[in-house]
């Protein structure tokens, strides 16, 4: 734990603490150092494209595996923040990268008149990469080019310092530079963006005997169980998004009446047609009186549920109604491990091409470490084919992690990736608000 205050960071804009644990008691041999940097307010990101000619060959087999890093300048003399890298280009003294996007606040903080250091490398498999050169320049120069090519020479700093002759190590360019507006979650919201949320609970046997105090099922006169608490919790603040406040609210896992046959997606309402309910509370009212009536069963299949939010997003896509943006966002509330891991794994990468986002509240003590898998902040999600998720929709949350806890600490990490979902998702498809008032 580090302890300071904001104003000391900014003050001497870096700061070196060593960090203390209120649990353990070897603490204080680890540190932490904190730099700021004053970022200008600025929403528009900006489409690089380079390439370079007459590289200097690094490899003793073929020629160069060239890639770009980029820096902006700190606050502090000679001291510089990554802010890019792009892709290796294989065996070749002439690469052309293929463009990238990059806000601009990211790029110089904003500041079109900071410095900015690319360096060239060459990639190495076995060992660190060979640098070939670098140049330096500014936010403004890259980004005010007047659609013409822009050039720098890439330096060597030791080949240039050792050779009188040294010229230079090769030629970079910049062929396009493209300016445009980055739009935030708040931009969609005050354009009049529509939020459908959809809720779907797990009723596989594993939750335990709902008669029984020990079943995460069970349905206490005093206190709310995980489920309840966590439909609560993300539902309370998803409805104000909503206008009519009419929520989907799924089941699977379990054998419903009046046949007694097993389904993975059904209205907890038992209405099919109408599987609707007025606000939060009556999400609340219909998993009450559903889990009195089912038989908990198994197994737990997530990607019907899945499939069926993303029919809709789909038609969503496809077939717009005029003058409404939509985004739907869906929440799974799971004991335990997913049965169909192959299935959800299709689902969810055909669903990132959808105005989708899925959050999995993984209720209990059960072992969720497949889970993890299909959020994809440790890597992109791919399909069982290979097939790549174009964007991260999903985001994980054991229930456990929360307990003692309040509620608003739930809301904000379970949430905490929708936004940036939402506006990301409108960003690929180069849709900006509708109703725009700035």
């Amino acid at each position: 734990m580090y302890s300071g205050s904001v104003s000391r960071i900014i003050d001497f804009q870096i700061v070196s603490a060593k960090i203390y644990s209120t649990t353990m008691s070897n603490t204080g041999k680890s540190s932490i150092m904190i730099k700021a940097d004053e970022v200008a307010e600025n929403n528009d990101a900006v489409i690089l494209s380079f390439r370079a000619t007459h590289l200097d060959k690094k490899d003793v087999v073929g020629k160069s595996d060239p890639f770009l890093e980029f820096f902006k300048e700190s606050t502090n003399a000679d001291e510089w923040y990554k802010v890019h890298t792009t892709e290796v280009v294989k065996n070749t003294l002439k690469p052309t990268w293929k463009p990238f996007s990059i806000p601009v606040v990211d790029l110089c903080s904003g500041n079109l008149d900071k410095r900015i250091k690319v360096l060239c490398f060459d990639h190495d498999e076995a060992s660190a990469p060979d640098l070939i050169g670098e140049f330096y320049s500014t936010a403004r120069q890259m980004i005010e080019t007047d659609n013409r090519q822009v050039e720098w020479e890439c330096i060597n700093p030791k080949k240039k310092a050792k050779k009188k002759s040294y010229k230079n190590s090769g030629t970079i360019f910049l062929t396009e530079s493209r300016v445009k507006r980055q739009y935030t979650f708040l931009d969609y919201i005050f354009g009049g963006i529509q939020i459908n949320f959809t809720a779907a609970i797990d009723f596989t046997g594993s939750n335990g005997d709902p008669r029984e105090p020990t079943s995460l099922h069970y349905i206490s006169e005093t206190t709310p169980n995980e489920y309840i608490k966590a439909i609560m919790a993300v539902g309370q603040v998803i409805q104000d998004y909503d206008t009519d406040k009419l929520f989907p609210a799924l089941g699977f896992g379990a054998k419903i009446p009046p046949n007694n046959e097993v389904s993975h997606e059904f209205a907890i309402n038992f209405n099919p047609s109408n599987p609707f309910c007025a606000g939060v509370m009556g999400i609340v009212s219909a998993y009450q009186n559903c889990v009195r009536q089912v038989q908990l069963w198994g197994p737990t299949n997530v990607s019907p549920v899945i499939n069926h939010v993303a029919r809709f997003a789909e038609t969503a896509k496809q077939n717009p109604t005029p003058n409404v943006q939509q985004y739907f966002v869906l929440l799974v509330l799971t004991d335990g491990v997913i049965t169909d891991m192959y299935e959800t794994r299709k689902a969810i990468v055909k669903a990132s091409h959808l105005p989708m986002s899925i959050i999995i509240i993984g209720v209990g003590e059960a072992d969720f470490s497949d889970m993890q898998k299909l959020d994809g902040d440790d890597g992109i999600l791919k399909s069982p084919s290979g097939e790549p998720a174009v964007r991260d929709i999903v985001q994980f949350v054991p229930f456990r992690d929360f307990k003692n806890s309040s509620p608003a600490a739930l809301t904000k990490c379970v949430l905490a990736e929708v936004p940036k979902q939402l506006s990301q998702y409108f960003d690929m498809q180069e849709m900006p608000p509708l109703n725009r008032k700035f």
